[in-house]
């Protein structure tokens, strides 16, 4: 199993793989690209996207600056807004619906280490998985059709937001949000179901 497979699965995978890494080179230079074009150059924007996630439908639109890991584990539905300033790290799938609409400056995790703490002083220098002795894995996340997240979220590894769902600006989702509700905080819980 490459270490790519391993990040898909949720198995335990090295970062620093060289495969993983040529595919991060090529997910960056897309975002020079992307990042540094003319706003009104929609065709060129479109023909990024497509190259740069691994799916992509009709009317999205991404703002800039936008920022993710690899790229092709984006898979994003139709009518698609994600605004200025957004960052996706995207070592496991994260899948957005369509008529989603996602606000500056929200944070997608599915990357994550476990909590147990063995550093080991020989490996300084390397890796920071290594050095510190923390596994490095993902979980994929999901945002439903129709779900609206506020400005400034931050959803964390292994989430799913649900249909229509609102979340509310400055909120930290560490678990499922259900569908047709409201929901903010930190932690994010659900304040009120939507009608």
């Amino acid at each position: 199993m490459t270490e790519l497979e391993k990040c898909l699965a949720g198995l335990p995978f090295e970062g620093d793989d060289p495969e993983i890494g040529r595919m991060a080179l090529q997910t960056k230079r897309l975002l020079k690209e992307l990042n540094a074009l003319d706003y009104g150059n929609a065709q060129g924007r479109e023909r990024i996207l497509h190259s740069l996630f691994g799916s992509v439908g009709e009317n999205v639109c991404v703002d800039i600056d936008f920022h993710c890991e690899y790229g092709k584990n984006i898979h994003v539905g139709d009518n698609v807004i994600i605004n200025m300033n957004c960052t996706f790290v995207d070592n496991n799938r994260i899948d957005i619906g369509s008529k989603v609409m996602i606000a500056s400056d929200v944070k997608i995790y599915t990357a994550t280490h476990d909590t147990a703490f063995q550093p080991d002083e020989s490996a300084c220098g390397t890796r920071f998985e290594k050095a510190f002795g923390r596994s490095l894995y993902a979980r994929p996340v999901r945002i439903c059709d129709g779900a609206w997240i506020g400005g400034n979220v931050t959803i964390l590894p292994g989430v799913t937001i649900g249909e229509r769902s609102v979340v509310g600006a400055g909120s930290v989702v560490i678990r499922d949000i259900p569908a047709d509700c409201v929901a903010v905080g930190n932690p994010c819980r659900v304040i009120k179901k939507l009608k």
